[in-house]
């Protein structure tokens, strides 16, 4: 009774353990079973290998030899890979490697010299050696555009230089008269103007005392104001009789102006004489024209001889022409330019050619608008306003000149006529 007791506890106390060691059991016989059946089917497809021992050697043992031999077949292929790439010259290595790159669509320049293949190895990464590819290629592209830009200006040139030839054929064709009346009929006339004026027209001096103050720079300046000056006066209605007075033969204006003229300088009409302008005019007619002048010019006068410094006034002191003009006992004027403009910066010195132009507007018509828009535009902001009795003056002076202009003669038969 106590032995029956005794089992039926034991199964009782086993019976909740017997429920996870049962399958346990049975899944591992299961797995030996699988596995046992596992070898025999892969000793009978496996060919037996020889081995000279036969009872120490296992399947295991074979496949860890076989993955032996060839782990070191690969590591001696990679070896002699690595040597036949060491023994390849590097530059070439280097420029295949830009080419591959090149292929995959990267900023990669056509063109590489040898020193910056050298360039390139010597970089250490791999992101300095796209930098410095994409800073060559931005270099070559940079160099095509300037050569494209190029060609075609040049292509441009050409074309322009064709079209001029052929426009200069088509006008010589077709303005042969004009051409011809140009040369001979208006240089005739503009003679013709100029020898008037030697005559009978209003002198005008420039005044070539002023040349050993100048450096050679100054002079060559001066003669360049002073060949627009007698272009600008000989194409004029009613131009000047120029005179250069105080000009020294085989002095600097001198030298300089028949170099410039050359031939055509003995032909000029004008006057240029070594004699000063107090032996050739009388006093009381004459007025230096000066910008540091005191008197302010309102009226031109066409019975004054107007004389004009002949010098260029960048580095020479000012009131140099003053004084001068004080030391001969003349009369001085300057133009009224704070009187009618707006004065922004700069002096109020004029060139040489500024002036012969607002003093030969002032003679046609007497405006000061008119004449003084040849001042640079740089100097001053704007026009004043005009007061009203100096556009009555004016309207007074244009009155008197066109009433001079007719001679007794024609006017006492244009009255009879009528």
């Amino acid at each position: 009774m106590t032995v029956f007791f005794k089992m039926s506890v034991n199964i009782a106390f086993i019976r909740p353990f017997a429920r996870v060691l049962v399958p346990f059991t049975l899944n591992r016989k299961r797995s030996v079973l699988y596995s046992s059946i596992l070898q025999r089917y892969m000793s009978s497809k496996i060919p037996p290998v020889p081995c000279p021992n036969e009872e120490s050697t296992s399947p295991e043992q074979l496949e860890l030899d076989a993955w032996k031999i060839t782990m070191k077949s690969s590591v001696q292929e990679g070896v002699s890979t690595v040597l036949s790439t060491k023994d390849e010259d590097p530059l070439e290595a280097t420029r295949e490697l830009i080419e591959m790159w090149r292929l995959l669509g990267r900023e990669v320049p056509e063109h590489i010299s040898d020193e910056e293949l050298k360039t390139i190895m010597e970089c250490v990464s791999k992101s300095s050696k796209k930098k410095y590819l994409k800073y060559l290629y931005a270099k070559e592209k940079m160099k095509k555009a300037k050569q494209i830009k190029k060609e075609l200006k040049a292509a441009a040139k050409e074309k322009a230089k064709e079209d001029q030839v052929l426009e200069t054929k088509e006008n010589k064709q077709q303005n042969f008269l004009f051409l011809r009346l140009w040369d001979r009929n208006m240089d005739i006339a503009m003679g013709w103007k100029g020898a008037q004026a030697m005559q009978f027209g209003q002198p005008l001096v420039f005044d070539m005392t002023y040349d050993n103050y100048m450096k050679p720079k100054e002079v060559q300046n001066t003669v360049s104001q002073l060949l627009e000056s007698e272009g600008q006066n000989r194409r004029d209605v009613d131009p000047f009789h120029i005179h250069f007075c105080n000009l020294k033969t085989d002095g600097p204006l001198h030298r300089e102006l028949i170099k410039r003229y050359g031939e055509k300088w003995n032909k000029l009409l004008l006057t240029a004489t070594e004699k000063s302008h107090i032996d050739l005019f009388p006093k009381d007619s004459i007025v230096y024209l000066t910008a540091d002048s005191p008197n302010v010019m309102t009226t031109f006068k066409h019975d004054k001889i107007y004389i004009v410094g002949a010098f260029v006034d960048k580095n020479i002191q000012p009131g140099i022409s003053l004084a001068k003009a004080k030391r001969l006992n003349l009369a001085t004027e300057c133009f009224p330019l704070d009187k009618y403009l707006q004065w922004d910066t700069g002096t109020k010195n004029l060139t040489l050619d500024q002036v012969i132009r607002i003093l030969l507007c002032l003679k046609n018509n007497g405006s000061w608008e008119e004449a003084l828009k040849f001042v640079p535009r740089r100097k001053h902001t704007g026009y004043l306003e005009i007061p009203q009795y100096s556009q009555e003056l004016v309207n007074r002076v244009k009155k008197s000149k066109i009433i001079k202009s007719f001679q007794k003669g024609s006017l006492n038969i244009y009255t009879q006529k009528r």
